[in-house]
């Protein structure tokens, strides 16, 4: 097991990109709280909406960012709020991949 805190597991989950938006998870507040208890990361995800179609697919990246840590990760999921849905639909839209 490797010992990091929860800044550098931040720093790491920057290199995270979204598939469709050329931005980091982080960059685009997807990534709420991360947290350590014990052999534990606790990861907050916020989609802009429930029912997200690539929830799973963005949080298995997540866990393949961090696979090499040897500790369990646990997702917890929130809905984003107004000011941070506004500020993921700018970044969508000034960094749409397509």
């Amino acid at each position: 097991m490797i010992k990091m805190n929860e800044e550098e597991i931040m720093k790491r989950l920057e290199e995270v990109t979204h598939p469709e938006i050329d931005a980091s998870l982080v960059e685009l507040g997807m990534i709420k709280n991360v947290s350590i208890e014990g052999n534990k990361v606790k990861i907050t995800m916020a989609f802009p909406f429930p029912g997200v179609p690539i929830k799973y697919m963005l949080m298995e990246m997540v866990r393949q960012a961090l696979q090499d840590l040897k500790m369990e990760i646990e997702f917890e999921e929130a809905i984003m709020n107004e000011e941070e849905l506004q500020h993921f639909f700018k970044l969508e839209q000034e960094k749409w991949k397509y």
